[in-house]
């Protein structure tokens, strides 16, 4: 009956057009010439309707995946009886005479359905195939091949592939292989009785005592001295060990002591490199520059040096290019710049032409004097091109805080100016403000500078600088290496490709 057959597995290749479809067989209709599968998969995909129904003129192939055992064809949901027999195993579909289908051509053995025991049955007893079972067998082992790669039925193809034999044989439950060797295989890994276990944790420390880790390691190193599969060095020599930052490419050692200071310094510094850079006293830094300006670095030249220095480091301080592009001219920062009438006054105008031309905004103070000095009349002429605001008054500095101070304020030769009341107003404007402080070439002494400093810039070679001066930075002013040996100074730069370096207490 073709009732029979309902519930079997079955896959229908319905060419490019339509694709191939997999399911559980719900009804076969003899007259009509269709085949209904329930639960269908398309391409491998799960349709969303639960029954499609196929006509034989669209179906290119039909293979039989899975029989379904006893009682199996009364769980498939369709009671519909036919007269006729389903094309199941020992049938095959192959092309009409016209050519636009499939029809069922004749059955390769008898046409009932074959009690053949599930896969659930076949752990548990031994098989016996009849020969209807074999021709059966012999259909599915010739379509079964190509779905090997599917996951899903690989294991239903080898416990099939194993059973093809003589169709009387009796076939063992792990058949396919010779002499029971993987069952050996399998007792000898997993058939220790579960009493045989030890209760007694394993003892890894007193077991790790026993490897004699010395003699090993001599036994290896004797063996590779004898076979000669060291690879570098000699047997006795161990493998250089580098960190991530060093150069493994030898070279000429490094000397962190590269600058000797004719007088005991009193103070050290150290760059981010290690090389340490003794202080100098404030004598020795002037006979310096004047031994520097007598061979041609003259004044005018050390202003622009130190303007240009001191103008990037504050660049740097205001936001650099995350602040300073045309995108952001709303953010334009100010800067108060506080000068006196000395040299280091000049060195400050000179940083502010330097800003002003960065379009920040700079405010510069300057005290009303009835006679300035030279450097500072030139550096003036040059700053009032500028778009820099220039104020002589406590008065006309901001009462908001700006973003940043530069002093340069304070000169050991005109010490005197500390009493003057534009000083100390001025000094006390700059600490009442809440922006942080940058001051060019501060001046050491026991009570510091007047205006606490949060950086601080030296020249050439740092002061014995106090807390006050807060963290220091050291820039190149251009004075030539045979400058600091007539003074006295063995000197080897310690920037490397930078004009401005951070130093570091000792």
């Amino acid at each position: 009956m073709a009732t029979d057959w309902l519930g079997s597995i079955v896959s229908i290749n319905c060419g490019e057009s339509l694709g191939v479809y997999q399911g559980r067989v719900s009804a076969v209709d003899q007259v009509s010439q269709t085949i209904s599968l329930t639960r269908p998969f398309h391409n491998g995909v799960k349709c969303l309707v639960p029954e499609v129904t196929f006509r034989a003129g669209d179906i290119t192939e039909l293979k039989i995946l899975e029989i379904p055992g006893p009682g199996d064809s009364q769980q498939c949901g369709d009671s519909q009886h036919m007269d006729t027999a389903m094309p199941g195993v020992g049938y095959q579909v192959g092309p009409s005479q016209n050519g636009t289908g499939k029809v069922l051509k004749k059955p390769l053995a008898s046409s009932a359905p074959q009690n053949i025991p599930r896969r659930t049955d076949m752990k548990s007893q031994d098989i016996v195939i009849s020969p209807q079972q074999q021709c059966s067998k012999s259909y599915m082992d010739r379509h079964m091949e190509t779905l090997s790669q599917s996951k899903g039925f690989r294991r239903r193809h080898n416990s099939w592939s194993s059973s093809s034999r003589h169709p009387n044989q009796v076939t063992p439950k792990k058949s396919g292989l010779k002499n029971g060797q993987m069952k050996s295989k399998d007792d000898e890994c997993f058939g220790d009785d579960i009493d045989e276990i030890p209760d007694t944790d394993f003892d890894f420390e007193g077991n790790l005592a026993l490897f004699d880790k010395a003699a090993v390691f001599e036994e290896i190193e004797t063996y590779e001295r004898r076979s000669g599969t060291r690879s570098r060095g000699t047997p006795s020599e161990k493998p250089a060990r580098y960190r991530h930052d060093e150069n493994i490419l030898e070279g000429e050692p490094i000397v962190y002591r590269r600058i000797v200071v004719p007088q005991n310094p009193h103070k050290e510094f150290c760059t981010d490199s290690g090389l340490v850079v003794p202080s100098v006293s404030y004598e020795l830094h002037k006979k310096l520059l004047a031994v520097a300006e007598k061979h041609g670095l003259s004044l005018e030249r050390r202003l622009e040096m130190t303007g240009v220095c001191a103008s990037q480091m504050a660049l740097s301080l205001l936001g650099g290019p995350n602040r300073l592009n045309p995108k952001n001219v709303h953010q334009r920062p100010t800067v108060a710049l506080l000068c006196g009438p000395h040299v280091k006054g000049a060195q400050g105008i000179s940083c502010g032409r330097h800003l002003s031309n960065h379009d920040v905004h700079v405010i510069l103070f300057l005290p009303n004097f009835v006679k300035m000095l030279e450097s500072i009349t030139n550096e003036l002429n040059l700053f009032s091109k500028t778009q820099g605001q220039q104020v002589s008054s406590v008065k006309d500095l901001p009462a908001t805080p700006v973003d940043l101070v530069i002093n340069c304020l304070d000169c050991p030769e005109n010490a005197f100016l500390q009493d003057q009341p534009w000083y100390r107003a001025v000094v006390d404007w700059a600490n009442q403000n809440r922006a942080p402080v940058l001051s060019i070439d501060p001046p050491m002494g026991e009570a510091g500078p007047a205006i606490d400093a949060k950086w601080s810039l030296a020249l050439g070679l740092p002061l014995p600088l106090g807390e006050r001066a807060g963290r220091l930075y050291l820039c190149d002013i251009g004075i030539p290496q045979k400058v600091f040996q007539e003074v006295g100074i063995n000197y080897h730069s310690p920037f490397g490709c930078k004009f401005v370096i951070p130093l570091h207490s000792t």
